[in-house]
């Protein structure tokens, strides 16, 4: 179970992406398409093609951080 910060603001980005990516691509991604930095303190939700995937990127304080989840 992930608790994040009270003051995380989450953004979903709404197009599905190349799940190839990594935390760096995917963060890139987010800057030049959705205007919004995970690195600057928001996690942003990418879904796969297949809608049953997601990555969260998100800066943890120390690191950047990619989470994968499968929906069942």
């Amino acid at each position: 179970m992930l608790t994040p910060p009270a003051n995380l603001t989450i953004y979903v980005a709404t197009q599905p992406v190349d799940f190839r990516k990594g935390a760096e691509g995917l963060a890139l991604l987010a800057r030049a398409t959705l205007g919004h930095d995970p690195m600057k303190g928001v996690a942003v939700v990418f879904r796969a093609k297949r809608a049953d995937r997601v990555k969260i990127v998100v800066w943890d304080g120390s690191g950047l951080v990619m989470y994968w989840k499968r929906l069942d």
